[in-house]
């Protein structure tokens, strides 16, 4: 698909459209969508910045490529004077007093916030059905679930209510959604974007990234956001990504036991191994790699996750930021408020995470983890150094219906046990909705955020 930003970029400099008839109507949209992913609208906002860049295009000014474009924010970033909720009670009020480095460099290069969008609270999901606003329905069948935890964010942009979106990704949080509503979405490299401002989930692997309808406007965003901050220490300067995506791929590998997996269905595994015979025949090797086994994944990066949002989400205690409710003495306030406040699912992560940090568990369990963390992006090192792509299914089955995930908790952190991997290994990783029924996920080492792109750009030519 072509670019949505160019093609836009041109018909408000040629006047084709005016910005404020581009935004409005994109909120209109927001306003009768039916698949509840607004938590809240920025139409004021939007306006009032869209009718500046009218001005500037009627005095003949140039305007830069994401100027006018306007796009959709997932409810977990500040930004200064809206509400940011991360889809929580406790948060429901929460006025942002500043705004993340990522969206405050979409804004200066003129790109348009229009809605704070819905998804599991505090990111603790895979369904964004774990949310105050009411489970996000899917892009292609309502009766399904979004994805999650950026379930919102990428319905979104499938059905055209925005141009582009900016997920979050912990452990496959943009990728899954972006593949069970067929539009791209990227988990950069970790530490290419800044995380300040960003409400944290597990800080070791929390990506910002972009979701949108094309792997051009992918690179577009990515471009604008990347770089240092000196308010995040893991943020490197990072190249440019050109536009020549022309792929120089030699060798591509897959894990052997994700597709001999008893849990992929047989529809996606068919799907998985047409696309690599596919490969095959434009005369690219294949290798078969051998990797750790999905309950080895899900588990080690569900541990050191859980440990971690205890301890991000032990400030939220009602009495610096969010709702409160008083109780007898203080130690009674905290324990009602973060009781009646947090989610089910929120709550089970935060006992989860205390559990494995206490004394006489946190030998035994995080430790361990973090062992198997260094094991695990070991094994990456080595797999690159046979192989320049690795091809994986996002999902090893397609979407369930709304009010599954919610009765099977441990079913919906099974459904990530293709994207956990490559979140503990820091490693760049895209969704294209391309080759299964819930897409393709192509992963490069560690900063060669363009290789992917470019192999990316090639499947879309074979596939």
């Amino acid at each position: 698909m072509e670019s949505q930003i160019k093609k836009l970029h041109q018909q408000l400099m040629n006047k084709e459209i005016s910005c404020i008839e581009l935004v409005q109507g994109k909120i209109d949209l927001l306003k009768q969508n039916t698949h509840n992913t607004v938590n809240s609208l920025l139409e004021e906002i939007a306006l009032g910045l869209a009718k500046k860049v009218d001005l500037k295009i009627a005095n003949g000014e140039e305007i830069g490529l994401l100027e006018g474009i306007p796009f959709g924010i997932k409810d977990v970033y500040m930004l200064q004077g809206t509400y940011t909720t991360a889809s929580s009670d406790l948060l429901k009020k929460y006025k942002s007093a500043y705004t993340a480095t990522a969206i405050q460099k979409l804004l200066d290069a003129g790109a348009i916030p229009l809605v704070k969008e819905n998804c599991d609270s505090f990111g603790h999901g895979s369904s964004s059905e774990n949310t105050i606003f009411g489970a996000v329905k899917n892009a292609v069948n309502s009766d399904l679930v979004g994805g999650g935890s950026s379930g919102g964010s990428a319905v979104n942009v499938a059905k055209d209510y925005t141009v582009f979106s900016i997920g979050g990704d912990t452990g496959g949080s943009i990728r899954q959604p972006a593949g069970y509503n067929k539009v791209y979405g990227l988990k950069p490299t970790y530490g290419r974007i800044s995380r300040y401002g960003l409400m944290a989930y597990a800080s070791s692997t929390d990506c910002v990234g972009p979701i949108t309808k094309s792997i051009e406007d992918i690179r577009i965003v990515l471009n604008i956001m990347s770089g240092k901050d000196v308010k995040d220490q893991t943020t490197y300067n990072s190249d440019v990504i050109f536009e020549d995506l022309h792929s120089a791929t030699k060798t591509v590998g897959y894990f052997k036991n994700f597709i001999e997996s008893e849990a992929i269905s047989s529809e996606i595994k068919e799907e998985f191994l047409a696309t690599i015979e596919k490969i095959k025949a434009k005369g690219i090797a294949v290798k078969e790699l051998d990797f750790f086994n999905s309950d080895i994944l899900v588990s080690t990066y569900y541990t050191l996750a859980m440990a971690e949002t205890a301890s991000n989400l032990s400030r939220l205690d009602g009495t610096n930021y969010g709702a409160r409710i008083e109780g007898k003495n203080l130690k009674d306030t905290y324990s009602i408020t973060r009781s009646e406040k947090f989610s089910e699912e929120t709550k089970r992560r935060i006992v989860g995470g205390n559990q494995v940090l206490s004394q006489g568990f946190s030998d035994e369990i995080y430790l361990k983890a973090q062992d198997l963390r260094n094991q695990i992006s070991a094994r990456f090192s080595e797999d690159f150094n046979e192989v320049d792509i690795i091809l994986s299914p996002v999902t090893p089955a397609n979407p369930p219906k709304i009010g599954e995930s919610l009765n099977d908790p441990l079913a919906m952190y099974l459904s990530d046990a293709y994207t956990v991997g490559f979140s503990l290994g820091e490693l760049p990783t895209l969704t294209i909705p391309k080759g299964t029924n819930t897409g393709l996920q192509i992963t490069a080492d560690k900063k060669k955020d363009a290789e992917v792109l470019q192999f990316a750009n090639f499947l879309n030519d074979i596939l």
